[in-house]
């Protein structure tokens, strides 16, 4: 039991001495090319980069206790 305990303690540590490094294209490829209207291709750090649109900040309060609903006039029967 103390030899996995061990083993376990010795790969955790391997694994947390990786360097970074930049993100490089693999062998053989190449980034997408440039968007439309930039003369240059975006590297992978801005590539990766989340935008605001993706994310957007919340913009409403979250209810605390129920309420009644108002009415909906789009919230029409089927026919």
């Amino acid at each position: 039991m103390t030899r996995i305990a061990a083993i376990a303690v010795i790969l955790l540590a391997l694994s947390a001495c990786a360097t970074r490094t930049d993100l490089e294209p693999a062998e053989g490829m190449t980034l997408p090319p440039a968007p439309y209207g930039l003369s240059e291709r975006l590297d992978a750090r801005t590539l990766l980069e989340v935008p605001t649109l993706a994310v957007p900040a919340r913009s409403e309060e979250l209810r605390t206790r129920s309420e009644p609903r108002e009415d909906d006039p789009f919230d029409l029967s089927p026919e």
